[in-house]
């Protein structure tokens, strides 16, 4: 049993060497994980550019309002990517009637460009698939085959998710009476033939015309997913222009100030890791070293998550996992306090440690999967530095139960248990 134990606890010992190696930000360390997958971080910490927009919703509904918003947030985000800004952070938000888009660049100083692009509204364009020349591939699509129509998203009223007899997702698109005209003129030409529909030049959808539209409503079938469904909904409101973008707000945000608070934070996490490892050292002495070396393998093993899933790091999410720290060692406290009331009672050292894990276990689950609930709870319903704490919070939780049974369970096993 010892020599099985022994086994797992070397994997893991060397899982937490490659780990160090592979969070550490710089060579020769580091070396070539850390140049080819930095760190991400966050806005508030390298330092960057925050743009805030207004969303005018005078001509939208109030039923289209969130498909109206969740549209332009697509393709904003969309926008930024193509500029070349890695991970834009891009969030809506109400503040009674006003709606606004809040955009948040890291590390980029020189914005003009971007300003430029995301300033302005997306764009949606109806297109004939013109004849593909004999010598192209019909299987890459080029830009001479479309030929763009006077149909675009300023003659459209909405668009809507609904639903076949059979429960298929379709999308319901419905135009006003100058579109009405263009549109039945335009499928009565292309009876037969795929219709492109692009927004800000993309290509978002190509449905095939089975005959012509009369009366400003048309239907786009054959979509399986309801998730690509509900994103074509976005786009086209996004893109017929109901509800324009204005910037109202752009602050650029000092890399020094993000320099100084990251290394605060790091230097109080680091303190108040130390801290919590001499109180388990001096307060259950052998058992605390156990403690403190699962709180190492923890914390290794969470940052190389982190970073092999560019988690973007904040303020926020630092706190999210220093809180998570103190979670990981109170795991252990349970155990070490189930374990050694069982040796207390005369039990021989590997009864007390399997009796004590067994009876700490469900406190273990308890307060754990409440914190789960609550980070999950907290990372779909807010957004922002709050969905960034949450996330780390989450991810903490869940390996420190990892690191509190099967680590230190192991390490009680080879090192402390006296008999069989």
């Amino acid at each position: 049993m010892k020599a099985k134990n022994l086994t797992l606890f070397i994997i893991v010992l060397a899982l937490t060497i490659l780990a160090v190696f592979f969070v550490y930000p710089k060579p020769p360390i580091g070396g070539y994980l850390s140049q080819h997958l930095p760190w991400r971080m966050g806005l508030d910490l390298v330092g960057g550019s925050y743009l805030v927009y207004e969303v005018d919703m005078t001509d939208v509904t109030s039923a289209d309002r969130g498909y109206v918003m969740d549209g332009l947030r697509d393709v904003i985000e969309e926008r930024v990517n193509l500029f070349g800004v890695a991970e834009p952070r891009v969030t809506a938000s109400q503040s009674g009637d006003d709606y606004r888009l809040n955009v948040e660049l890291a590390g980029v100083k020189d914005i003009k460009e971007a300003i430029k692009q995301i300033g302005e509204t997306p764009f949606l364009q109806f297109a004939e698939i013109g004849e593909i020349p004999d010598s192209v591939s019909t299987s890459t699509p080029v830009e001479s085959e479309f030929i763009f129509s006077d149909l675009n998203g300023r003659f459209i009223k909405s668009a809507h998710l609904n639903f076949t007899d059979v429960g298929l997702p379709l999308v319901s698109i419905e135009f006003d009476s100058e579109g009405s005209e263009l549109f039945e003129q335009l499928t009565t030409k292309n009876v037969g033939k795929p219709l492109a529909i692009f927004l800000d030049n993309n290509l978002i959808s190509a449905p095939r015309v089975n005959e012509p539209i009369s009366g400003g409503r048309a239907q786009i079938t054959g979509i399986d997913d309801i998730k690509e469904a509900k994103k074509l909904v976005e786009r086209f409101n996004a893109g017929a222009l109901p509800a324009p973008v204005t910037l109202i707000n752009q602050q650029t945000i000092s890399a020094s100030l993000g320099q100084d608070s990251l290394e605060k934070t790091l230097w109080a996490g680091i303190w108040g890791t130390l801290a919590i490892m001499l109180f388990m050292l001096f307060y259950y002495q052998g058992l605390g070293l156990f403690a403190c070396i699962a709180l190492f393998i923890y914390i290794a093993l969470t940052l190389a998550v982190f970073k092999l899933f560019s988690v973007t790091m904040t303020l926020a999410g630092i706190a999210g996992f220093v809180l998570s720290i103190g979670m990981a060692i109170d795991a252990n406290i349970l155990i070490f306090e189930r374990t050694k009331e069982e040796v207390r009672k005369g039990s021989r050292t590997l009864i007390a440690i399997e009796e004590g894990f067994k009876r700490a276990w469900t406190s273990i689950r308890d307060s754990n999967l409440t914190t789960i609930l609550t980070a999950l709870i907290l990372y779909n319903l807010t957004s922002g530095f709050v969905k960034g704490f949450a996330l780390t919070l989450l991810i903490g939780v869940i390996i420190s139960m990892f690191t509190a049974i099967t680590v230190t369970k192991n390490l009680l096993k080879i090192f402390y248990a006296k008999d069989n």
